[in-house]
């Protein structure tokens, strides 16, 4: 013979049950709230909008040498990113590039919809070829002029 367990529906800090023994339901921490959706179909119900993509975040950004921690929406784009950066790095929006999950990202594109979640890394560097023009700029001789 088979013996059948019900699955508990509800997260608690006990295995066999709620600790307390009043029975009331809604206030024991970590309780999974479910809802029924209008096809039948019992789902975990959401938290609040900000925890679904609304709200601020903070991102951690790596430069070579330097952390930085900005507080930002997360509906903002990377390109919102770079301005604020732009005040804490000294590099000017064009010559930044921001890399998260291994690619580089366009200015367009927002964090929400890429992924970045509160505390997720991203990766600054100085772009190349402004940084080549930079260094050329300063390797040119100055010449003197004599009349």
């Amino acid at each position: 013979m088979i013996k059948l367990r019900s699955k508990r529906f509800c997260r608690g800090n006990s295995k066999l049950g709620s600790g307390g023994g009043n029975g009331v339901k809604g206030q024991e921490k970590g309780e999974i709230k479910w809802e029924l959706r209008p096809g039948g179909m019992l789902v975990q119900k959401r938290e609040t909008a900000e925890s679904v993509g609304e709200g601020m975040i903070t991102v951690r950004v790596s430069t070579v040498a330097k952390w930085h921690e900005i507080s930002i929406e997360s509906t903002s784009t990377f390109g919102e990113l770079k301005m604020i950066l732009s005040l804490v790095s000294g590099l000017e929006p064009r010559e930044q590039r921001l890399l998260f999950r291994g690619k580089e990202r366009e200015d367009c594109e927002y964090l929400h919809m890429v992924g970045v979640r509160d505390k997720d890394k991203v990766l600054l560097l100085e772009d190349p070829a402004i940084k080549e023009r930079k260094l050329h700029a300063l390797s040119t001789p100055c010449r003197t002029i004599s009349v």
